[in-house]
């Protein structure tokens, strides 16, 4: 699993609105806090909207918000949304499992599945509400 810009910039505006309570937030400010390109911040925001994450406002005092409480929000659940499964490896997915030609005989199998446990236990037990308080 790699986490991509889509990813990190994704977590980077819920943090930030995420610290701005219910106050809607433009996307320029948003940009300028999170140093996530405009062009770029708009389809993120977008796609967040469309996973039930964040809320907009049209109009002069338009601008986004989170559509849910920060301790309400998976960083789990967001990564998968935006990034896909979390293993690293195919044969270790419970997703989007791939079939190996080593099979049953793979020494590595045991340490894929290890890594997956271990990050999606992690990103599954941190909420925003987490991150927000600098609780990681």
């Amino acid at each position: 699993m790699k986490i991509s810009s889509r990813g990190e910039y994704a977590l980077r505006a819920l943090i930030c609105l995420g610290g701005n309570d219910t106050k809607v937030t433009s996307i320029a400010e948003i940009s300028e806090k999170t140093l996530v390109p405009i062009n770029y911040l708009e389809q993120l925001l977008l796609q967040l909207k469309r996973n039930g994450y964040v809320q907009s406002k049209r109009g002069v005092n338009g601008g986004y918000k989170l559509s849910r409480e920060p301790e309400e929000i998976n960083i789990g659940e967001v990564i998968r949304n935006l990034e896909g499964p979390l293993a690293p490896m195919g044969c270790v997915s419970i997703t989007s499992y791939e079939s190996c030609p080593l099979e049953g005989t793979c020494l590595l199998k045991p340490l894929w599945a290890l890594v997956r446990d271990t990050v999606a236990e992690l990103l599954d037990n941190t909420t925003l509400k987490d991150l927000l308080e600098r609780k990681i």
